[in-house]
């Protein structure tokens, strides 16, 4: 009987280091944009500094890596 490893283990563990910090660092700063969004709709005139800059900084962050990683890996492949 042969166990075959899972697909989800195997694919996380395919990318590479940068994607992944660039996907987490994407996902943080879109929940700190969300929270902006919806603070300030419900009338909230004096932000948080930190989170005003965590939204504008940690977002583009993110997706900065996350390209770099793309990029590296297609350079990698041709």
């Amino acid at each position: 009987m042969e166990t075959k490893p899972k697909e989800g283990a195997s694919a996380a563990r395919g990318k590479p280091f940068l994607m992944r910090l660039g996907i987490g660092l994407f996902g943080i700063g879109m929940v700190a944009v969300l929270a902006v969004f919806i603070m300030f709709a419900a009338g909230l005139e004096n932000l948080p500094v930190w989170l005003s800059a965590a939204a504008g900084i940690i977002t583009p962050l993110g997706l900065l890596l996350g390209l770099i990683a793309l990029w590296r890996e297609h350079r990698q492949a041709g």
